[in-house]
């Protein structure tokens, strides 16, 4: 149904096209750096949310790339050397960025469909004055896992990633951040501790769990669970919503009586951007709450404009596993941005324990 829907705007939309054209400017490229299965891409009657971009920008194309994690992303951004015009990392990670000075600030006269954002998504800790950044999506972790392998009466918590019964069919998250804040909940500590001897004990219990894995994966999860190689894994909600599409048996599930990460993934603005204005006028493009309901409706996250959910298909928008209710989003935490020290540590740290140290 959600197919159809997208479809049907995205014809609306390009019947309207001409009316939305940028000014005639000299060429630029934006180079625009993504999570991976984050934007609807024209598959099965999609909307094609870049070839709208560039049908209504003609002076605008778009080189579009992809990481599997923040930390993947800030590696390659801290280490240079690489052209990029838009970012759209999660909330801790702009915090990040944004202290050590990674991100410029925005023009706002540049994107006046920032004022669809809900105030609900405003003045947050990674952005307390909305300088840097406008939220793309919001989600949740929880756990995927195929009805047909696992035993329901299994499915009690985080403890269910350490199920010995499914050894070799677990797979779990090749990230530090979302690794440790497994293990935090699960030890019943907060997802935004800094106490080393506390990190150690998390990464113990992380090691601990490694026997059982099948393997540590980011993007990879999409075929290991629709193929049914794996049968559990943690992951994002709206990714399990498209994997669920492909198979039906998966189902997901949040723990909300140890807690679970609700996140906003912002697109922001590195300090590398040579294309500013252009920049902004592709996150103004974004934030358009008839082109937001297209994308959202296909890539299945929860979108921060209200506005959207006029255009969405009502089963999408109406999906309580992208749109948890009130009294489920009060076991919810967010992460914060840890010192700097702090993140190094925990990485160095899951490192050794994939390494087998």
């Amino acid at each position: 149904m959600k197919r159809v829907f997208a479809f049907v705007l995205a014809l609306c939309l390009a019947a309207a096209c001409l009316a939305g054209c940028g000014k005639k400017e000299d060429s630029v490229t934006l180079y625009v750096y993504n999570w991976g299965q984050y934007i609807a891409e024209g598959d099965e009657g999609s909307m094609d949310v870049i070839a709208e971009f560039e049908k209504r920008y003609p002076n605008i194309k778009v080189a579009y790339s992809t990481f599997d994690s923040n930390e993947t992303m800030f590696a390659k951004m801290s280490n240079g050397g690489i052209t990029v015009d838009v970012i759209i990392p999660s909330d801790y990670m702009v915090g990040r960025m944004r202290q050590e000075g990674m991100l410029l600030e925005l023009n706002y006269d540049n994107i006046p469909n920032a004022k669809y954002i809900d105030e609900t998504f405003r003045g947050r800790d990674f952005d307390p004055e909305n300088k840097y950044s406008v939220p793309y999506t919001w989600g949740t972790v929880g756990i995927i896992y195929n009805t047909k392998y696992v035993d329901e009466a299994d499915v009690t918590g985080w403890e269910l990633l350490w199920n010995e019964k499914y050894a070799g069919k677990i797979l779990m998250f090749d990230n530090s951040r979302d690794a440790f804040g497994i293990a935090e909940y699960l030890l019943g500590y907060s997802v935004n501790e800094t106490d080393e001897a506390i990190l150690k004990e998390c990464a113990d219990k992380l090691a601990q769990q490694k026997p059982v894995v099948q393997q540590y994966v980011m993007d990879q999860i999409f075929d290991a669970m629709q193929n049914e190689e794996a049968w559990i894994a943690p992951y994002y909600a709206g990714d399990y919503l498209l994997m669920a599409q492909e198979n039906p048996d998966l189902a997901f599930y949040r723990p909300e009586h140890q807690g679970f990460n609700v996140f906003v993934d912002s697109m922001v603005i590195p300090t590398c951007c040579e294309h500013k204005e252009a920049a902004e006028t592709f996150i103004n493009f974004l934030c358009d709450p008839e082109i937001s309901a297209a994308n959202m409706d296909y890539v299945g996250y929860g979108v921060p404009a209200s506005e959207s959910k006029k255009y969405m298909d009502p089963e999408v928008a109406e999906d309580s596993v992208a749109y948890p209710s009130p009294e489920v989003l009060e076991s919810a935490t967010n992460f914060a941005c840890l010192p700097e020290e702090t993140s190094r540590y925990m990485e160095s740290l899951f490192m050794e324990v994939r390494s087998g140290k």
